[in-house]
């Protein structure tokens, strides 16, 4: 662990890097050989009472910046990029159907990235935050950084 926080109650597995600046919140599982890059927010349970932890499984990596929240959940072999924002209530949407997978939930093995939607409201139309799950990955497959950068630079985002 570089210069981060593990609150009291949290647990991180065998071979998981929590970078600098990072913070893992009371009851949070994180699993093993997880990566949270600098400034990663992962939230806490101390109240509502029975709230739900936020669960990172095994073999996850998170992008600097990123917050998960509200009992969200990030599923095995996931690569979530930087600056994603994901809480119980934001929808996870698969770009190449435009359909929600979930709320609050990124599916095992997959790149997921900070995105908006646009919604009509009364006083125009807003983009509100969703996660974009851009590219499957077959179980077990390793995260190759050159490949994963030449993915995310065609999308015009970064690791």
């Amino acid at each position: 662990m570089m210069p981060s926080y593990v609150n009291i109650g949290a647990r991180v597995g065998a071979g998981s890097m929590v970078d600098t600046w990072a913070t893992v919140g009371s009851c949070a599982q994180i699993g093993a050989n997880v990566h949270l890059s600098g400034g990663v927010g992962i939230g806490g349970v101390l109240e509502p009472a029975q709230a739900a932890p936020v669960i990172i499984e095994d073999d996850v990596m998170i992008g600097s910046r990123s917050m998960i929240v509200e009992g969200a959940r990030v599923g095995q072999g996931a690569f979530v990029g930087a600056g994603v924002i994901l809480a119980a209530s934001i929808p996870v949407i698969d770009a190449e159907t435009g359909e929600e997978l979930s709320r609050g939930e990124v599916p095992p093995w997959c790149v997921a990235v900070q995105a908006t939607r646009t919604r009509s409201f009364p006083g125009g139309e807003f983009g509100l935050p969703c996660v974009l799950v851009i590219k499957r990955l077959t179980e077990g497959e390793r995260h190759d950084k050159s490949k994963l950068n030449e993915l995310l630079r065609d999308h015009g985002l970064t690791a």
